[in-house]
């Protein structure tokens, strides 16, 4: 545990823990929320430690969300391991390189990833609410996910991590034609293997808060299980407007943070 952190300061960082757990089950980007907030909670650590710490703290929570989904949803857990297997190289290539990130350039650039997702989502309404189809997808688009998902937001994982869970959805829906539930389900178990390759190459730098971690990575597992039985419950719709809500928000708080807070 850093030894300047405050009660306070910890306290809030477990309720964002416990959000962006929750979040993440649901639509995925709760590292969105817990990023900014361990920024501003540990505002001398370097960039790299707050990733790794970021890192130590979503695993649990993920990992609980996908244990949930697989067990109640209809997930190809076969692809989704192989598109996890490239995800866990693409993670931790990316997070090899994540120790150069300056933390002046990370907000602008979470953002600008953030208003494309939002601007995809609001023009696309029907995205994602066709019922997932009942055979296995074809291996062209398969190693096209592998391609994609895999390699290529799996080393977006590791270099940053925000928004991870949402373009993985949005990636899985757009692919290999599944509805938002399955999709976010299927993300799941392929974050798990990207969070793993992100934060066994921080771990290997030397780049984790491990104590401060694992206190927020409870609060984060309980958020994590509650959300993935919610989107169960209720859905597509659900899932749709919370991203589409989450997205919004998190871009206000940004560009305040950005513009106006200095």
């Amino acid at each position: 545990m850093p030894p300047d952190i405050s009660l306070l300061t910890l306290t809030l960082l477990c309720l964002a823990a416990l959000a962006a757990g929750w979040i993440d089950a649901v639509v995925g980007g709760g590292g969105l929320l817990l990023l900014p907030a361990l920024l501003v909670g540990l505002p001398h650590a370097p960039v790299a430690y707050v990733l790794g710490t970021n890192k130590s703290t979503a695993i649990v929570g993920t990992t609980a969300a996908a244990v949930t989904y697989v067990r109640k949803a209809p997930v190809d857990v076969r692809t989704a391991l192989r598109i996890g297997l490239a995800a866990v190289a693409g993670s931790l290539a990316g997070a090899f390189f994540a120790a150069g990130i300056n933390s002046a350039v990370l907000r602008p650039l979470i953002m600008a990833v953030l208003l494309g997702v939002l601007v995809f989502i609001l023009f696309r309404p029907a995205f994602g609410t066709a019922p997932a189809p009942s055979g296995p997808a074809s291996r062209q688009r398969v190693l096209a996910a592998v391609l994609i998902a895999g390699l290529g937001i799996g080393f977006y994982d590791g270099l940053i991590g925000p928004g991870t869970g949402a373009f993985l959805i949005i990636a899985l829906a757009a692919i290999l034609h599944m509805d938002l539930v399955t999709a976010s389900a299927t993300s799941k178990v392929i974050n798990s293997c990207t969070n793993i390759g992100a934060l066994t190459m921080f771990a290997i730098q030397g780049t984790v808060l491990w104590q401060l971690g694992a206190v927020l990575a409870l609060f984060n597992f309980t958020g994590g299980m509650v959300g993935a039985r919610m989107a169960l419950k209720r859905g597509v719709g659900f899932v749709r407007g919370v991203l589409v809500v989450v997205v919004v928000a998190l871009l206000c708080k940004l560009g305040y943070d950005q513009w106006l807070a200095a």
